[in-house]
This record gives C-alpha cells, structure tokens and sequence, in this order.
C-alpha cells in the first residue's frame, strides 16, 4: 500500500496515511472539520537504486564513466559489419539489397 501525503485547504494541518491505491483523493480535516478539507499532495517517490547497474556506474542523463563527472565518455567508433555479417542483411543497419 502506498503512503499519501494529505494537507487542509482550510487550515494547513498535514497528515500522511497508508492507503489502498483506489482511496479517495480527499477527506474531511481532523484538525478543524472542513469537510473535504485534506486534499491529496503529490510528492516524491521514496525508493532507492541499491547495487550495481547502469545507475551506480554512473549512466545518468546521457553520461558515462564515474558518478558527478562532468566529461561524458565518448562511444567507441562504430564498427563496419561485412557485407551478409552478423546481421543477415535487412536491418536498420544495412539496407536491403535490391530484388534481381
């Protein structure tokens, strides 16, 4: 079950609940009785990358290499494939070849 975080239109009171995901998007203030009052907040996701992976070797936003360095690393030339290499022809990276 997620955790919502819930704030009074009225009064400003703040509350977080555990809810199924179909719970209702607002309900009536505790605090001062407004009917309705808690509105549902958006907020932040609360989970964490753990391990290894593309994000703790750095893959964020584009760049390679280690984490917070600014220079990406440049990719490696693309290689040509023979022709009818690898790929058996008909692909993005060779076109296909004419009918006889």
């Amino acid at each position: 079950m997620p955790l919502y975080e819930y704030c009074c239109q009225t009064c400003g009171e703040k509350e977080e609940k555990l809810e199924r995901l179909n719970a209702p998007t607002g309900h009536d203030c505790p605090k001062c009785g407004a009917v309705l009052g808690m509105r549902r907040k958006v907020s932040l996701a609360s989970f964490t990358l753990a391990g290894g992976g593309w994000h703790a070797q750095g893959y964020v936003n584009g760049r390679s290499g280690k984490k917070g360095d600014p220079s990406p690393t440049p990719a490696p030339a693309k290689a040509e494939t023979p022709s009818g290499g690898g790929c058996a022809g008909g692909c993005a990276c060779h076109p296909a070849k004419p009918a006889k």
